[in-house]
């Protein structure tokens, strides 16, 4: 008996992943971003503290806007990985672990990140 013929060549771009999967993916690479960021964040905090000038610095960083679009982007890294997490935990206690029970927590998980992160995003600006 011959195998079946293995496909040579994967094109990665046609795979379609579900959202379940996305969701998984996206909390993993939240956290790797999140702990790398905290060298930054504490530079940030250092600087801030010490000294007037420090702080002046430190805010025109922030306030340029790259440093919002990464502030932006920071706060979504949070709140996706929260809500993520959020639903591993719940999965643990059995909830949402049928397939789609998983949909679901994974459309809730991601829609809350980001309406959570506009959410304090308009809180911070207005």
């Amino acid at each position: 008996m011959s195998s079946p013929a293995r496909p040579v060549f994967l094109d990665l771009r046609k795979i379609r992943l579900p959202l379940n999967a996305v969701v998984s993916i996206l909390h993993r690479i939240t956290g790797i971003f999140l702990i790398l960021s905290i060298p930054v964040l504490l530079w940030l905090l250092d600087r801030s503290l010490a000294s007037p000038e420090g702080f002046a610095q430190v805010a025109a960083i922030i306030g340029h806007p790259v440093g919002l679009a990464l502030l932006l982007i920071g706060l979504w890294w949070l709140l996706h990985h929260l809500f993520a997490g959020i639903r591993y935990l719940l999965m643990e206690f059995g909830i949402g672990e049928d397939r789609a029970g998983s949909l679901r927590t994974a459309r809730d998980a991601l829609y809350a990140a980001i309406f959570a992160t506009l959410a304090v995003w308009l809180g911070l600006i207005l």
